[in-house]
């Protein structure tokens, strides 16, 4: 599986488990649904910046959009919820929320070395 493949699974596994339809997460990245589409697809490569923006949506590294093994990709939906009707407001609440969680997290890993 090529590295453009593996992302486009990943995020569109990301987007499903968190509950999101496409025109949620395009809303949330200021493109249209048909772009972030070609994203999950992969028929389009994923920006670097709009990959960072979804890290922060579903509250994950950037390394796991590259991820292979999908029990790793598991692991982290710890942050994961389902929620209806979500402006593009309120989608940018739960990023930042998430962030926090991921932050604290690995806050509290470097601590406890």
């Amino acid at each position: 599986m090529s590295e453009k493949e593996i992302i486009a699974r990943n995020i569109k596994y990301l987007r499903n488990a968190s509950g999101f339809t496409q025109d949620n997460v395009a809303n949330f990245l200021g493109i249209g649904r048909s772009a972030y589409s070609n994203y999950e697809t992969g028929d389009r490569e994923t920006p670097l910046a709009v990959m960072e923006n979804l890290c922060n949506l579903y509250g994950c590294d950037l390394s796991t959009l590259y991820e292979e093994n999908m029990d790793i990709i598991n692991n982290i939906l710890v942050t994961a919820f389902r929620v209806d009707d979500l402006s593009a407001e309120d989608m940018k609440q739960v990023a930042n929320f998430k962030n926090v969680v991921k932050n604290y997290l690995k806050m509290e890993m470097l601590l406890s070395r």
